[in-house]
């Protein structure tokens, strides 16, 4: 009796081990939502009111609450500021707003209250996901875990009250509740949420287990050998919190010398009304001369030079899948000259398949028969190996025969009867048990290859070796090229994955620089150390397990698709459909939109230099004075919505080429 191989739904064993549990902040219960979507409401409602030529106090009042709304919060803000003896932007933006309406521009004055407020509502929020996720990591370790008690009972106890030396029975499928070391059994460990390994990895007495990791079908008994307070997942949460709040805080380059500017400008025009008058000049002409000058000495056009490149940059490359989370998320992409990568799931696609089919000499089967056997013994199996020989062999559309007698042993593998055969597929060292001849060989050289060898037994006689590995992806070799190009030295690999496999794949790539069997916290130093030597350090991760260093790094992108919760949530940028040759593309959109904040910085220097020593020097309109610092705030506007065409696109990636 035969079968063909269909598809399987995936168990929830299978599930992400990274993917951590959702907790979302809803966004109406932050403050600044609320008091943002009530501003946003009123200015709509007095809108049309006004365009429609409603009573002035009707939309006059909507315009005022929508002030009072959006306003109230930033002008608090910088009121504090101003008496700390510093002039907040908070507060200038409430000044700007009230200048307006005492003009008579009352809807502009609103707008840009609005605008404000919506500003600061999505930060919030954003801080607040991002706290979500790393509450969300400590869901990883299970709430409670088995405790074995002196005379040999069993105990439900709560995680976080074990202590150093409690002994835990750990269960096929549950998760194991502290850090600690194996004392008896043998099973396999899916730890990718701490390493990012993409195999389970076998686990014997004396070997290290983590707290959250995934055991698979054998049995153990774990030594407690940390607090909780101080396992790998809560160290993980605790770096992601420190470079969160140590990072130091990132500003616009315009927004560094902004207060000075306006501080300056403020007293500059007060000096302009001042001085002549104190000279016997006419109140009036002082006046106008001083309202002339604030005019065209305001900087509009030097704070428009900075957001519309960078803004248009962030459109440009969103529409390429490529979601940067601010303007000085995109400023800062320009700035990084070193470059860190993650192997599984960023370099790699992050899911095993088979490599090689290698029949053995005098076996008396090919490579199709071979496959067969090794996919009908595996097809009742859940292990991550097991799927990628099924997978290889629904993708060559084989018919493979009914198993019977199916066993799984943790560590060594499966054994089952087909057609009468009884097969073993698993581990070479453990059916081989340690002879030496053609079978050891051909598995000693596809590990030095770094695959993972899988010996397949028919009858008791070796029939085959199968090597199964993860996946370069299509472009990283194209994409690391791209990097070393663009930052003048090669990226470095950083990675939980074991020494061997780590060179094999750095070497695929053109990667020198490998730092392999890595934890968490070695891969924050490793960045943290770049960043000391003077580096503006790029990592690209997808996992938990790069979260701190997507943290701890000068600017952070994570892999969208495969990436995990808090990944997604830490990173600066993310690449949402998984194409890793759009990293070094944004990087050169980036250096672009910085070089067109050069270019009208210049533009608006002239301008603002020529109208301020006309008026200064001579006798300038106030009209033409509005008209050129109006004009010149226009031309930098559209020049940065340059980075809003294809072609800019285009040419950053020709140039991320190069």
């Amino acid at each position: 009796m035969s079968s063909t191989l269909t598809e399987r739904p995936a168990p929830a064993a299978t599930k992400r081990p990274d993917a951590t549990p959702r907790r979302r902040t809803r966004v109406l219960t932050l403050p600044e939502a609320r008091w943002a979507a009530a501003a946003t409401v009123l200015f709509l409602l007095a809108l049309p009111l006004q365009l429609t030529g409603a009573p002035t106090w009707v939309w006059g009042s909507l315009y005022g609450l929508a002030y009072a709304a959006g306003g109230w919060e930033p002008a608090l803000a910088g009121l504090q500021a101003l008496r700390e003896r510093t002039l907040d932007v908070d507060l200038l933006m409430i000044v700007a707003a009230l200048g307006a309406a005492a003009v008579g521009q009352v809807m502009d004055g609103a707008l840009l209250i609005v605008i404000f407020a919506t500003s600061g509502a999505l930060e919030a929020l954003a801080t607040a996901r991002t706290a979500d996720s790393v509450r969300g990591l400590l869901d990883l370790a299970p709430a409670t875990a088995t405790r074995l008690r002196a005379d040999g009972g069993e105990e439900t106890v709560p995680s976080a009250d074990l202590v150093v030396g409690d002994i835990l029975l750990v269960r096929p499928g549950e998760r194991i509740g502290a850090d600690g070391r194996v004392l008896e059994g043998a099973g396999e460990v899916d730890q990718a949420t701490i390493t990012g390994e993409p195999l389970p990895v076998g686990k014997e007495p004396g070997d290290e287990v983590f707290a959250g990791t995934l055991n698979g079908t054998g049995a153990l008994r774990v030594r407690v050998e940390r607090d909780a307070s101080d396992s790998v997942i809560a160290r993980i949460v605790q770096m992601v919190e420190e470079a969160s709040e140590t990072k130091a805080p990132t500003q616009l380059f315009i927004e560094k010398v902004e207060q000075r500017y306006s501080i300056g400008m403020v007293a500059a025009t007060l000096a302009v009304f001042a001085v002549p008058l104190a000279f016997g000049a006419a109140l009036t002409g002082s006046l106008l001369r001083a309202m002339t000058f604030m005019i065209v000495a305001s900087p509009c056009a030097v704070v428009l030079a900075t957001m519309p490149p960078l803004l248009s940059a962030i459109a440009n490359a969103g529409r390429h899948g490529v979601l940067v989370k601010s303007a000085v998320v995109m400023e800062r992409l320009g700035q990084v000259d070193a470059v860190a990568l993650d192997k599984t799931g960023t370099l790699t696609e992050g899911t095993p398949r088979v490599t090689d089919i290698r029949p053995l000499p005098g076996s008396g089967v090919d490579e199709e028969e071979l496959l067969v056997l090794a996919a009908a013994a595996e097809h009742p199996s859940e292990h991550p190996l097991a799927r990628a020989i099924v997978d290889v062999a629904r993708a060559r559309g084989l018919d493979v025969p009914a198993v019977e007698n199916f066993t799984s042993t943790p560590g060594v593998g499966v054994t089952t009867t087909v057609d009468g055969r009884k097969i073993a597929v698993g581990s070479p060292a453990r059916l081989l048990s340690g002879a030496e001849g053609a079978p050891a060989a051909v598995a000693a050289e596809l590990e030095d290859g770094g695959r993972t060898a899988v010996l397949v037994v028919a009858d008791g006689t070796p029939a085959g070796v199968l090597g199964v590995a993860d996946r370069l992806r299509p472009d990283a070799v194209a994409t690391v090229a791209s990097l070393t190009a663009l930052t003048g030295t090669a990226p470095m690999l950083l990675t939980g994955d074991n020494p061997r496999a780590a060179a094999r794949l750095a070497a695929e790539v053109g990667i020198t620089d490998v730092r392999a069997g890595l934890l968490p916290q070695d891969k924050v130093a490793a960045v943290k150390a770049l960043e000391q030597a003077g580096g503006k350090v790029l990592v690209v991760g997808d996992g938990v397990n790069d979260a701190p260093a997507l943290a701890a790094a000068h600017t952070g992108i994570a892999m969208g698709r495969a990436g995990s919760d808090l990944a997604l949530e830490t990173a600066d940028a993310v690449i949402v459909r998984d194409e890793l040759a759009t990293v070094p593309t944004v990087v050169a959109l980036s250096r672009r939109a910085r070089r067109l904040v050069v270019q009208n910085l210049v533009i608006a220097a002239v301008f603002i230099s020529g109208l301020v020593v006309w008026d200064l020097a001579g006798t300038l309109p106030l009209p033409l004075g509005v008209l050129g610092h109006e004009g010149s705030t226009v031309i930098v506007g559209l020049n940065g919505l340059r980075l809003l065409r294809e072609t800019s696109w285009a040419r950053a990636r020709a140039e991320g080429r190069r």
